[in-house]
């Protein structure tokens, strides 16, 4: 970094002289290092507030700024940055000395050039003053929304997609009014954008798990998030895009890290129901291939993560009565049921899954033919099956009173001279001779 001492740069002295007395060094790059180390502490930055620091550092960032010298605008930016970490008097100071609107100045000036460090620290600034409550929030999503989140969104860095997310998620999470304009018509591109992101970089902090948990899980807005994503340029083979595939398994996740802890909307539980069973209607279940998620296919992704979200959706302790319930009359066991039919060859499997029907219903556990190729998709919604029959005597008596309607000629069985027959008194499948 080149040397920044006063009489490089026609500043005020009036600008330079409290920086200077703060942290006792006579050279501008020294002085903003020193501060910047001092201000790690809680007590530094409660001294340097009074000394009524941070509005001198606003000024020196905007003349920094105006005269095009993006290192030491780092610099400043960063003593900015860990004033406002958690002392309230400098986020006061902050939003009272138009501290938002210097923040957007230069980001919208650094969006082109991809100065990624500038538009790091800049956000981070914005997320420590967010931290300070609603009208801190209020400040920093009137100057950015809906413009400035997505230009933001739209560059493909972990390092900017966090602490967007931070802003973004702690502005929403106390106000109904900025989540409802989030999730409407201007907000909605931002949260697409950011998902693009976070499949394109991934994510490093849990702020995107904790937005998508309320704009998804816990509120209404799932159905909407997952249409808007398939608006991505997709191969004419697939039916859904991989940035659907990402919400799902981060969704899942979740969802199986809080099963007993978060709240889960009626919403949630039809929509991931019904993108389930678009998914078995799609999926080409003679098409072998990787048998852990991801899959690499769009559409088995799709199925598997859904249906490990139904799974956990059925298992949350004392609150999965009401959404069980739901399931069952919106059809699943029975697609559950047609899943487990494609998931063999039709000789092996639907003679499988007409006994284990019965089975089931006489409180047997299920005994299904292995999958070599495929061997967990089966079991997934075996155990959603489980999940939706234990302690619900309605559930039970529905699949008790599945019947067998007939048997299906076996050549595995065959060959070793026997068929299977139904005996007409029982309903059960037994072996007999051919002969």
């Amino acid at each position: 970094m080149e040397d920044t001492s006063l009489s490089d740069f026609p500043l005020p002295e009036n600008l330079l002289q409290p920086l200077f007395a703060a942290s006792n060094s006579s050279n501008l790059e020294r002085a903003l290092e020193i501060l910047i180390n001092s201000s790690r502490s809680a007590k530094g930055r409660s001294y340097l507030a009074s000394k009524n620091i941070l509005p001198v550092i606003l000024q020196l960032s905007h003349s920094l700024h105006c005269n095009s010298h993006p290192d030491l605008l780092i610099l400043s930016l960063k003593l900015i940055r860990n004033l406002c970490a958690g002392e309230i008097e400098n986020q006061n100071s902050f939003i009272e000395n138009c501290g938002v609107e210097l923040v957007s100045t230069i980001l919208s000036s650094f969006e082109n050039d991809l100065c990624e460090e500038i538009i790091r620290i800049g956000l981070q600034i914005l997320g420590n003053v967010s931290l300070a409550g609603g009208k801190h929030q209020e400040s920093v999503w009137q100057q950015f929304f809906p413009f400035g989140f997505s230009n933001i969104a739209r560059v493909r860095r972990r390092e900017t997609c966090d602490p967007l997310c931070m802003i973004v998620y702690t502005s929403c999470e106390n106000s109904r009014e900025l989540l409802s304009e989030l999730c409407g018509d201007q907000g909605m591109p931002i949260l697409v954008e950011i998902v693009r992101t976070a499949t394109a970089v991934g994510f490093g902090e849990d702020w995107l798990k904790l937005l998508l948990s309320r704009i998804c899980i816990e509120e209404s807005f799932f159905t909407l998030l997952f249409s808007r994503l398939s608006c991505e340029v997709v191969k004419y083979e697939h039916v859904f895009a991989s940035v659907q595939v990402f919400l799902l398994s981060t969704l899942s996740e979740i969802l199986n890290d809080q099963i007993n802890k978060i709240t889960i909307s009626s919403d949630f539980v039809f929509s991931t129901f019904e993108i389930l069973n678009r998914a078995i209607g799609v999926v080409d279940f003679f098409s072998r291939g990787k048998s852990n998620l991801p899959t690499g296919s769009p559409e088995i992704d799709v199925l598997g993560y859904s249906l490990t979200i139904v799974r956990d959706i059925c298992a949350q302790e004392g609150k999965a009565d009401s959404h069980t319930n739901r399931l069952i009359s919106l059809g699943v066991l029975e697609l559950l049921l047609s899943l487990l039919s494609e998931l063999e060859p039709p000789s092996t499997i639907r003679k499988t899954v007409k006994h284990e029907a019965h089975e089931w219903g006489t409180s047997n556990s299920p005994k299904c033919v292995t999958d070599e190729d495929n061997p967990f998709l089966r079991e997934w919604g075996a155990w959603t099956v489980r999940n939706l029959l234990e302690g619900n005597e309605e559930n039970q008596r529905i699949v008790a009173e599945l019947e067998i309607q007939g048997s299906v000629d076996v050549p595995e069985i065959a060959e070793i001279g026997l068929r299977v027959e139904v005996d007409p008194k029982t309903r059960r499948a037994k072996l007999v001779n051919m002969s």
